[in-house]
């Protein structure tokens, strides 16, 4: 499963699942999502959601955020400028800030190109 999120980043559980099944014969759905978590909670894989969407995972430990295109999906990686700032203050918050996750909406530039024709 590592080596299927190291070739492709952002696949989803079902995905991975059908990758794993080619690489390994059977293997349950249950047993993905057990691995996956375990890999997770291992600091191996890196598990984000982008809102309306499954769950997507990366290899952990590059820290980025990510451009999600409305209309066909796609995922981009994407660095912002990480100096302290609106985005990592919680305004006065009692919580100590260990991370935070910042997805980008718009449009892909084929799907702006089509969107223009």
């Amino acid at each position: 499963m590592l080596a299927a999120v190291r070739d492709r980043p952002h696949l989803d559980a079902d995905t991975i699942t059908r990758l794993a099944r080619v690489r390994l014969g059977r293997i349950s759905v249950q047993a993905v999502y057990d691995v996956l978590h375990a890999l997770t909670g291992a600091g191996l894989l890196r598990r984000f959601a982008p809102a309306g969407g499954p769950a997507r995972y990366e290899l952990a430990g590059d820290d980025h955020d990510h451009l999600v295109c409305r209309e066909c999906g796609a995922i981009v990686d994407t660095r912002r400028n990480r100096a302290p700032g609106p985005c990592l203050d919680p305004g006065g918050a009692t919580f100590a800030v260990e991370s935070t996750e910042v997805t980008y909406w718009g449009r892909c530039p084929t799907c702006q190109q089509r969107h223009h024709r």
